[in-house]
């Protein structure tokens, strides 16, 4: 990426969440949209549905990133991919959750 535009401390970005697998997430600079992300990613991705949009700087606050390490794969590879959290504490929960005997 090139685009004097994509240097700043600041990168307006949009943010997709996957119609396949909770709790993945998708950012790409808005102005570039789609158009930098694999089709390979796209198509394990889902359809991609828009989340929100909003301005990052690297001080802003993410819930599971760093904004800086965000905008630097922005920047670098067209996209950021957010995967989901472990499910470490849904396993556990498994693990107490009484089941039915067998007899």
């Amino acid at each position: 990426m090139s685009d004097d535009r994509m240097r700043g401390d600041k990168l307006l970005c949009e943010i997709f969440k996957s119609a396949r697998k909770e709790g993945m997430y998708l950012y790409v600079d808005k102005r570039q949209g789609l158009d930098e992300v694999p089709e390979a990613l796209l198509e394990h991705f889902g359809k991609p549905i828009s989340a929100m949009t909003l301005i990052l700087t690297p001080e802003k606050s993410l819930g599971r990133a760093q904004a800086g390490d965000v905008m630097a794969a922005i920047r670098e590879k067209g996209y950021y991919l957010q995967m989901p959290p472990a499910k470490e504490d849904y396993l556990l929960d498994l693990y107490r959750t009484p089941t039915a005997a067998l007899y």
